[in-house]
């Protein structure tokens, strides 16, 4: 469901931008099928969240409704507030696994992993005052898609 959520919402926001965008650019946006942005596009439209205009033979326009302007604002809403709630996830995780490195006396840590998650724990970090270091011998902080792992 999230996921669906941010792909209606991404096609709101590429439709507002340029209503005369075609459906074969949209699914290269969003990195899926054209079948798929179709698919969104019909219930957008079913729904009333969008019409549709022909500008030429062959080519459509996207017009966003108000209603469709409402629903665009809703899910901006619940993206950043599930975004926070990501956040302070792996900041509760990160902080979990810091707490144990001051108690042990570690001022440095590597960091494994890329992407959000390891960004959000380097920030943790640099927060925390634990600095991150790419020394072999300090303690690892392993990102391994959402879990936080330590190794001393």
């Amino acid at each position: 469901m999230q996921r669906e959520n941010q792909r209606e919402l991404t096609l709101l926001e590429q439709i507002e931008q340029d209503p005369d965008i075609t459906q074969a650019s949209l699914a290269t946006q969003l990195g899926v099928a054209v079948g798929t942005v179709n698919w969104h596009i019909k219930r957008l439209i079913e729904k009333g969240y969008v019409k549709v205009k022909r500008a030429e033979r062959r080519k459509l326009r996207y017009i966003i409704t108000a209603e469709g302007i409402a629903l665009r604002a809703r899910l901006t809403v619940d993206f950043i507030d599930q975004s926070f709630k990501f956040y302070r996830l792996i900041r509760q995780r990160v902080q979990a696994e810091l707490d144990i490195l001051n108690e042990k006396g570690y001022e440095n840590v590597r960091v494994s992993g890329n992407g959000e998650v390891a960004e959000i724990c380097k920030l943790t970090c640099l927060e925390a005052g634990i600095t991150v270091v790419d020394d072999e011998s300090a303690p690892l902080l392993e990102i391994n898609g959402m879990k936080v792992l330590l190794h001393i």
